[in-house]
């Protein structure tokens, strides 16, 4: 996919990062916003990371990780799905199939800036959707799971009788959520029920690091043992002691951060920065 524009440049990081905001399209012609970190040195590689339901590129916990990745040397880019944050688009339009094509134009991108090696990471759905894109995409070497589920992903199983009614009538249903008054149709749950996260698990043939907290309250812990069990060979875990979803505070962060970031130089075999200003 092309790049559309280069909105800003923001100032380097003690490690001579540049940050940048970047627009590019979808498969639909659609403007995805997102942040590029690019090392002023040749990338070693480079990393896409998605977001979790309903949020932006800007979680705490992604723009972390992706300052940790451009430290230590590496191209990393959060987008924005179409629908959410600054990206175009309806949010009532959203799949999971939707969101694999988006990550593909981003993979497109990161690739015609001249990146070899290229990893995916993910946080909630967005592990999810790392998960089955990378399952698909022979250019991703490895890829990143933070607070993901592998079972139970049947999203109408989330809904309340109420809701399940309605949207059985009205092939429609509203939430809330971050403030944010949102509808969602028949085709974002139909097309959820068609991706077996358990299976793409079992079948995925690169590495694949799992990071989740303890005290998730969203999603339980379980799931990552449970996509350990479901593919040993190839599943490493991490687990955040305290760690909620979001893994909010700025200690669960900073651990993960550097986590997520070792474990990559290793699969990409860079050398593991000794001391990350993360």
């Amino acid at each position: 996919m092309d790049l559309v524009s280069i909105i800003e440049t923001s100032t380097l990081s003690c490690a001579e990062k540049m940050e940048q905001q970047i627009q590019f399209d979808n498969h639909m012609g659609e403007a995805l916003a997102g942040t590029l970190h690019q090392p002023e040195r040749p990338p070693v590689g480079a990393i896409v990371a998605g977001h979790c339901f309903t949020c932006s590129r800007h979680t705490g916990v992604l723009r972390r990780i992706c300052n940790a990745l451009g430290d230590a040397g590496f191209m990393a880019l959060r987008f924005d799905f179409s629908g959410n944050g600054q990206s175009q688009g309806r949010f009532e339009q959203s799949t999971w199939s939707k969101q694999i094509l988006e990550m593909e134009a981003a993979i497109d991108l990161v690739q015609k800036k001249g990146a070899s090696w290229i990893g995916l990471a993910g946080h909630s759905l967005g592990a999810a959707i790392a998960l089955l894109t990378a399952r698909r995409t022979k250019t991703v070497s490895a890829v990143c799971r933070v607070a993901g589920r592998v079972s139970a992903t049947r999203p109408m199983h989330f809904l309340t009788p109420l809701q399940q009614r309605t949207l059985e009538q009205t092939g429609n249903v509203a939430f809330s959520s971050r403030a944010r008054q949102l509808t969602l149709n028949r085709d974002f749950f139909d097309d959820a029920d068609r991706h077996d996260l358990t299976e793409a698990t079992r079948s995925l043939t690169i590495p694949m690091l799992v990071v989740h907290g303890d005290r998730d309250e969203i999603i339980p812990d379980s799931e990552a043992h449970l996509a350990k069990s479901a593919n040993p060979r190839m599943v490493e875990l991490a687990i955040i002691s305290g760690g909620d979803h979001m893994l909010a505070h700025p200690d669960h962060q900073r651990q993960v951060a550097r986590v997520v970031t070792d474990w990559f130089c290793r699969q990409a075999g860079v050398p593991v920065p000794g001391d990350l200003n993360r």
